[in-house]
């Protein structure tokens, strides 16, 4: 909101710079918003209809909370972008690393970069493939891409070394019983395996620079690389995750079979309707929330989260229970997660929009539900001679992913 100024002018109030800044005017938001909202209540329940003006405040307080809360997202994501760290190997090695990828990036000097990969024995990676990036860069864009990419945040990660994890799983469990203290021990049944596999596909992208910024010294190629493919990276990872179709990229939880709850089995994913097309019942609109809590085993159910985007949040903002009290709840404290009927809520921009027939709520343990697959490096391709005078950085990264526990994992349908 503007102020006037002595001269009655209009004076822009400044951004907060903090996470805690923010998110007092987050909580000052929500305060407003829950009053705007009591009153339209009251007006449906008077006159059958809320006056527009009031409706229309409601949305726009909506709206101004949302923005509030990607803020504090961005000011939180800023706070996780500390200096790149050393991790591995010792103080003399990590050094040499930095000093021969450094000369690479800047000049494309191979020499001390195939030096240390025959030091090390390994098979690496020839010239045209690239080179992998020091550990600590490696390790930074990581950090970095759990921070953005939500799903990956949530989920169990494993580093592999070849282009396939293939992991068994028994969807029946183990047999077992009971027996006496003397009595013969018979063989239990043989349990049923089902083998999972989980490719990694590349990930590209391919930043450039002038001449003049590599041989700027005071300019840290390291860190400048970090910052250009780790949005990019998160961004189509993000997606995938949640909707990629497998073919050339992970394949995302919603991409898989679905079906009714009640008609659930191993390879699909449960889903609750809501009882009324692209959109919540009239009549006891959160009943399926609950439903979807339920949906899931007690094992599950303890680290259930809910992954939704900002607009279904929205609406479900709006929600009371029997007893007038909200069942969305803004974070305790600033950088915390917001809880809906306990369970906290992660917000996920690929999570499709509330619409007939669409999945737009996940509830569920994806730490067991769903794996996230990398191959270990970060490798980077110097080419000076395709976009002159830029150099091109082309840089990849292998990923895979996919559901590996469909009992862990129960989607809210927007249908009757």
């Amino acid at each position: 909101m503007s102020e006037l100024t002595m001269t009655g002018a209009p004076e822009m109030k400044a951004l907060p710079e903090t996470v805690k800044e923010a998110f007092d005017e987050f909580m000052t938001a929500f305060e407003a918003f829950r009053e705007a909202n009591d009153d339209r209540l009251e007006e449906i329940e008077k006159k059958l209809s809320a006056d527009v003006v009031t409706r229309d405040k409601v949305e726009r307080i909506n709206k101004a909370i949302d923005e509030q809360s990607k803020l504090i997202d961005q000011l939180a994501l800023k706070k996780l972008r500390p200096q790149l760290g050393r991790s591995g190997g010792t103080p003399d090695t990590i050094a040499e690393h930095k000093a021969a990828f450094d000369a690479y990036v800047r000049r494309g000097d191979e020499a001390g970069l195939r030096e240390l990969e025959a030091k090390a024995m390994s098979a690496g990676t020839p010239a045209d493939g690239g080179y992998l990036v020091p550990e600590e860069t490696d390790g930074e864009i990581g950090r970095r891409l759990a921070a953005i990419s939500p799903i990956r945040a949530l989920s169990t990660v494993r580093q592999v070394s070849g282009s396939v994890l293939k992991k068994p799983f028994a969807p029946g469990g183990m047999a077992s019983g009971w027996v006496a203290e003397t009595a013969a021990r018979p063989q239990t049944a043989t349990p049923e395996l089902a083998e999972l596999s989980f490719p990694t596909m590349e990930l590209y992208a391919m930043p450039a620079a002038t001449q003049t910024l590599l041989e700027d010294a005071a300019v840290d190629v390291e860190a400048w690389i970090s910052a250009e493919v780790d949005t990019a990276f998160a961004e189509q990872e993000g997606r995938a995750f949640v909707l990629g179709d497998g073919v050339n990229r992970p394949k995302g939880f919603l991409a898989y079979p679905s079906v009714h709850e009640a008609g659930w089995t191993w390879g699909n994913l449960g889903f609750l309707p809501t009882g009324a097309a692209g959109g919540f019942s009239a009549s006891g609109p959160s009943d399926v929330l609950i439903d979807a809590i339920y949906a899931l085993k007690a094992g599950h159910r303890q680290n259930a989260e809910f992954v939704m985007n900002r607009k279904t949040q929205g609406e479900i903002r709006k929600f009371k229970d029997a007893d007038g009290n909200y069942l969305w709840q803004p974070p305790a404290t600033a950088g915390g997660r917001a809880q809906l009927m306990g369970f906290p809520v992660t917000e996920a921009e690929d999570m499709p929009d509330i619409a007939a027939g669409s999945l737009s709520i996940a509830l569920g343990d994806f730490r067991s539900g769903y794996l996230v697959v990398d191959r270990t490096g970060v490798r980077v391709l110097r080419d000076p001679y395709s976009a002159k005078p830029y150099v091109l950085f082309y840089t990849t990264k292998r990923v895979g992913g996919g559901v590996q526990n469909f009992e862990a994992i129960k989607l809210v349908k927007f249908a009757v």
